[in-house]
């Protein structure tokens, strides 16, 4: 799991914003697109909830995390997982709708055996294995 971040230990989060409700009202959750459970929007680790910790699906609303701004709103799919330089992991999401990749923070209460699946995904892959063979 991801490394704790030394360099701000004691750095707080910034003040979530974010209009889930209907109509931009603020909510207290919202539905997913993935699994239909409603979420709540308070996640431990992140500013911004923008996936499901469940199935990690989300939605394509955001240009800049937290603005809303997109008009898409198609489903993002969760396609991989990439880890920053300070050991945090991100989740890389696509969209169904126009293709965009986004990275979005995980979350301390994702779901751990989806983000291993996703993880482990190009190990199982024989193709891959064979793409990385050709290349040495």
């Amino acid at each position: 799991m991801p490394r704790k971040n030394n360099a701000a230990p004691n750095r707080r989060q910034r003040g979530k914003s974010v209009l889930h409700g209907p109509g931009g009202e603020s909510g207290e959750s919202f539905r997913c697109v993935g699994c239909r459970l409603d979420v709540p929007i308070n996640a431990p680790g992140t500013g911004h909830r923008n996936h499901c910790p469940h199935c990690l699906a989300s939605r394509h609303v955001d240009r800049v995390p937290g603005d809303r701004a997109a008009t898409c709103r198609a489903r993002m799919r969760a396609v991989s997982m990439t880890v920053r330089d300070n050991g945090e992991w991100s989740l890389v999401h696509q969209c169904l709708g126009c293709g965009v990749l986004k990275m979005n923070r995980i979350a301390g209460d994702d779901n751990a055996l989806a983000l291993m699946r996703i993880a482990v995904r190009p190990l199982s892959d024989p193709v891959m294995g064979r793409r990385v063979l050709r290349s040495l």
